[in-house]
């Protein structure tokens, strides 16, 4: 998986009850295997994100 700052984060709810989370990447950190992502998550708070199954990459509209 790659995105871009603005790109948007989904990641799929991998066990019952947990839903979808959703952000938007504000800064790509290192590349490659090693790539992280700061993102800003639906509910305000940011993280440092290194994606795993059941992520996607939605670019931006428009």
């Amino acid at each position: 998986m790659e995105a871009s700052r603005g790109d948007h984060i989904v990641v799929e709810g991998t066990v019952v009850d947990h839903p979808r989370r959703e952000g938007e990447v504000l800064e790509v950190i290192g590349d490659g295997d090693t790539t992280r992502y700061r993102v800003r998550w639906q509910d305000g708070h940011e993280s440092v994100f290194q994606p795993g199954p059941g992520t996607h990459v939605v670019p931006p509209a428009g």
